[in-house]
């Protein structure tokens, strides 16, 4: 007599609680000033980093509306999660028209959680992992990374930016 899989009972009930990551859709353009705007508003706004010098952060912005939300968390990941769960309380959805910034690196769970997100713009003050520019090409994002005040480098799906 064959046994059941006892794996396949606990692994179904997850599956439903994980949203697969879809292609991203179509957002704005954007110029270069922009980005290099977006990044310099966030970064006098981490007053925790600013105190501590330990956090991360995690920041939307809009050429309409500058810096829409921040958050910050000893962990890149984390921001990221408060940022998203804030825009989900704030009933502030979609997020298309938006570009995010994070003050670390970009690694692929962040890609991943930004496209089921729905956030077709990702920018980072430092380098992405080789799976994050991986995820992004195959997700549709713009990946911009080494964003700093002489520039960035644009790692995947450069047609949002007009360069």
């Amino acid at each position: 007599m064959a046994k059941a899989d006892p794996t396949a009972e606990t692994i179904a009930p997850h599956a439903e609680a994980v949203r697969p990551a879809a292609i991203v859709a179509e957002g704005r353009v954007f110029s270069p000033h922009e980005i290099m705007a977006a990044m310099a508003s966030i970064t006098l706004l981490q007053q925790l980093n600013i105190q501590t010098r330990a956090v991360h952060a995690a920041a939307f912005w809009t050429p309409a509306h500058g810096l829409v939300a921040l958050r910050e968390d000893v962990g890149r990941h984390n921001a990221l999660d408060k940022l998203v769960g804030s825009q989900v309380l704030a009933s502030a959805l979609p997020l298309h028209e938006r570009v995010l910034m994070v003050s670390g690196r970009v690694s692929f769970e962040i890609v991943q959680k930004a496209a089921v997100a729905g956030i077709p713009i990702v920018c980072a003050v430092s380098a992405p992992s080789d799976l994050a520019v991986e995820a992004a090409q195959r997700l549709g994002q713009t990946l911009v990374g080494f964003l700093r005040g002489d520039g960035f480098n644009v790692y995947a799906n450069s047609e949002r930016i007009r360069l």
